[in-house]
């Protein structure tokens, strides 16, 4: 299928209870792969939010972590250390090409993140949760 002429991805949004946890998340783990930056966010009266766009991104693809009303459910928060995503959350995600897979895998695995990995052929890719429970895939280039 092909992509509509100018058509790209905007911006990746989460809802999260703790916006500043999460951000932290994407801009420091693993470090140096994603590390996402902060950017100017706007400010809203009645929720907190933090954008962040990935670095070197010509296309300015952006994530906007938004604060959830305190009063809705979320999922509980995974246990990180060992953990790995379970086949049946992997049909909502987002996805992420990296140049050095294995680098990736080591720093998550080094932090205690479990990691659920396939091959496509020859290109491995592999899935786990940021801290809310979110799935977030990484392919190899």
């Amino acid at each position: 299928m092909a992509v509509a002429e100018g058509v790209w991805l905007n911006h990746i949004s989460r809802a999260t209870p703790d916006v500043k946890h999460l951000a932290q998340f994407y801009q420091e783990v693993p470090p140096r792969i994603l590390g996402f930056e902060r950017i100017q966010s706007p400010n809203f009266a009645d929720f907190e939010v933090i954008w962040l766009k990935l670095p070197g991104d010509s296309s300015s693809t952006m994530m906007h972590l938004i604060e959830r009303n305190p009063e809705s459910k979320l999922p509980e928060e995974p246990e990180l250390t060992g953990e790995v995503v379970r086949s049946e959350e992997i049909g909502s995600h987002v996805s992420f090409t990296v140049e050095n897979y294995d680098e990736f895998v080591n720093t998550l695995k080094e932090k205690g993140i479990g990691f659920l990995e396939f091959s496509i052929g020859e290109r491995r890719q592999g899935f786990f949760s940021d801290p809310d429970g979110n799935c977030l895939e990484v392919m190899e280039s």
